[in-house]
């Protein structure tokens, strides 16, 4: 069995390893995630920003078939030339997967063309979770409707485009909703927005939760990385008859 090659970004700033969130997370949320995660047909890595080349070196980013990211206060730190690099490696093929406040993220905006922004309040209020669409390879195996019992809201407006496929709806205690699931396909490469998830909440260790962003990595998992495949064909596989009116001298 070919296993499926992931890497979890986490930022992992050294405010993040102390309090509340050292608390919940004493290790890390990539490292909480990789644990959770880990299944026979995935071989799972970590990096973070503080790491050589910000985690994500060329040997690793390119022998990366599912990127899952996850950052915070960290997004004007990572480099652009790093962005650059992803970004090519998702329109070739390999699977991105943004959790939370990964959506103001630079390849996350990057890959959506747009801010990203939305309404935000954190008071640790309860959100309920629906799927919009059952069918969807992402949804299968999770129930209707599930709870998170206390989380960070995010509301609508969501700038976010159009061509997403919504797989899951929430509804939060204070009144909001969001678009809190949304799958893309960019160029070869599949990208997936899921928001139920914080520092502060151990929304990471809820089974239906793990098990929504395992189902995500495997529907973005490319059969192939291709390469770039703009290039200049100089010679045409068929015989060009049609008479050039502007030839060259």
């Amino acid at each position: 069995m070919k296993k499926i090659r992931v890497t979890i970004w986490n930022e992992f700033m050294p405010h993040q390893r102390i309090g509340v969130i050292h608390d919940v997370y004493p290790n890390g949320i990539h490292e909480c995630l990789r644990q959770e995660l880990a299944a026979d047909d995935l071989e799972i890595r970590t990096g973070t920003l503080e790491e050589p080349e910000q985690g994500l070196p060329d040997d690793v980013l390119n022998t990366t078939d599912v990127l899952v990211w996850w950052g915070h206060s960290g997004h004007a730190m990572v480099n652009d030339a790093l962005v650059d690099k992803i970004q090519r490696r998702i329109i070739n093929g390999m699977g991105l997967i943004v959790l939370h406040s990964g959506h103001a993220s630079k390849i996350f905006k990057r890959m959506m063309g747009t801010r990203c922004s939305l309404r935000w309040r954190e008071v640790g209020e309860k959100e309920r979770v629906w799927v919009v669409a059952p069918e969807h390879p992402i949804a299968q195996g999770i129930p209707e409707t599930f709870v998170i019992p206390h989380t960070e809201m995010y509301g609508e407006r969501f700038d976010i485009p159009d061509d997403g496929k919504i797989v899951f709806m929430s509804w939060y205690e204070g009144g909001n909703v969001f678009r809190s699931g949304v799958a893309f396909q960019r160029d070869s490469g599949k990208i997936f927005y899921f928001s139920p998830g914080h520092e502060s909440f151990p929304i990471y260790y809820d089974p239906i939760v793990v098990k929504v962003i395992g189902n995500a990595i495997r529907w973005a998992a490319p059969l192939e990385i291709f390469p770039d495949r703009i290039s200049h064909q100089p010679e045409p596989v068929e015989k060009i008859t049609t008479k050039n009116p502007h030839p060259k001298k």
